[in-house]
């Protein structure tokens, strides 16, 4: 008897960069030219394969930061590229994942409170690593070596995780790429030496590759999701809240182990009602025995954020107050602005009670 086809929503957004340039060396990889395949497939008609491995300047003539429009020809522009060597060893992840695993830089979302802003230097443009083959390749030497959840009493059971989202969003791309659905493959019938987990946060809903893979349950697909008002305001080019929410339940339907990531937790008016509500839907579209973590993650910047972000959306409203925050200090000297002690006990304390009472499956990793 065959078993019924997964059924995913048609997605509602799907990025088409205008612009693809391609190193020699990643077109001559194999997964470079799975990706060029993808690239014809979907209509994108400016690729430029270069003749060696530099990438053109791209701060001039519409490639830099200085104005708006170069800033907007960078989040339009994808490049396929080889990383350096020193990319290929794996840095961990806290809190989310022992090691960190790569598979692009950048994301074409326009949210304004982006994380990635700050972090990485040069143009926004979304840089593709060709090289995905020989990096999975690599990967049994780490597995019982990391120290984020490897051997912890609360998180032990997931094996050694590797996180694939820490600076792109890995199924922004997916149809472009491919490589999230080698990941997921790769991770749910290679021969570990031991237990493994592969972890991807998104904001996109284009879900359908995904379903019928041989996962394993080793691949946890986690939907960053927010409260409806900082998804309308702050999440620009990203798939509807709502459209995120029914994707996360046609991936629990395939099986997949899931997750939420609420993030960035903000206290706007009425936030007590719309975080509610966001809980509330998510609830109604799991299955019965939903494997399904939470991770709650509130707003905060740098002043190296807020200088960048405020350079790519002068007219922004999100609150980057310094007055209103309370400074923390790392160990190396690094500045983040964060909310009071007063309100994040008060954003925990909701957090934890309403998902205790709405979600009470789900396992709360951590809050940050």
């Amino acid at each position: 008897m065959t078993a019924p086809a997964l059924e995913a929503p048609a997605p509602t957004r799907l990025w088409t960069p205008r612009r693809v340039l391609v190193t020699r060396s990643a077109a001559e990889r194999p997964h470079g030219q799975r990706v060029l395949a993808r690239l014809e497939a979907a209509g994108v008609s400016d690729v430029e394969l270069l003749p060696g491995d530099r990438l053109p300047n791209l701060r001039g003539s519409g490639g830099g930061t200085d104005d708006r429009a170069a800033f907007m020809a960078a989040k339009d522009t994808m490049a396929l590229v080889v990383p350096p060597p020193s990319k290929r060893k794996l840095q961990p992840i806290p809190p989310s994942a022992d090691f960190r695993l790569d598979l692009a830089e950048g994301c074409p979302a326009h949210c304004q409170y982006c994380y990635l802003a700050g972090s990485l230097s040069g143009p926004p443009i979304t840089r593709v690593w060709a090289d995905l083959d020989e990096v999975l390749e690599g990967l049994d030497p780490y597995v019982g070596q990391g120290r984020i959840t490897t051997g912890t009493p609360e998180r032990g059971d997931e094996g050694t995780t590797f996180e694939a989202s820490c600076y792109t969003d890995p199924l922004a791309i997916e149809h472009l790429t491919g490589g999230l659905s080698r990941m997921v493959e790769h991770f749910g019938t290679h021969a570990w030496p031991g237990p493994v987990q592969l972890r991807a946060t998104t904001k996109f809903d284009d879900v359908a590759g995904l379903l019928g893979l041989p996962h394993g349950g080793r691949t946890r697909l986690r939907f960053s999701l927010n409260a409806a008002s900082v998804g309308r305001r702050f999440e620009g080019a990203t798939s509807r809240v709502d459209a995120r929410i029914a994707a996360l339940g046609a991936v629990a339907r395939a099986g997949y182990p899931v997750g939420l990531t609420i993030a960035p937790i903000m206290p706007v008016e009425g936030w007590r009602e719309e975080y509610g509500a966001l809980l509330d839907a998510v609830a109604a579209v799991l299955p019965a025995g939903t494997d399904l973590t939470v991770e709650c993650i509130t707003h905060r910047f740098t002043p190296g954020s807020k200088e960048t972000l405020l350079d790519w959306y002068p007219r922004t409203k999100l609150e980057m107050d310094e007055s209103r925050r309370t400074t923390k200090r790392g160990k190396f000297g690094s500045v983040k602005h964060v909310y009071p002690k007063e309100t994040m006990a008060e954003l925990r304390t909701w957090f934890e009670a309403a998902l205790a009472d709405r979600l009470p499956q789900a396992r709360f990793l951590y809050w940050t």
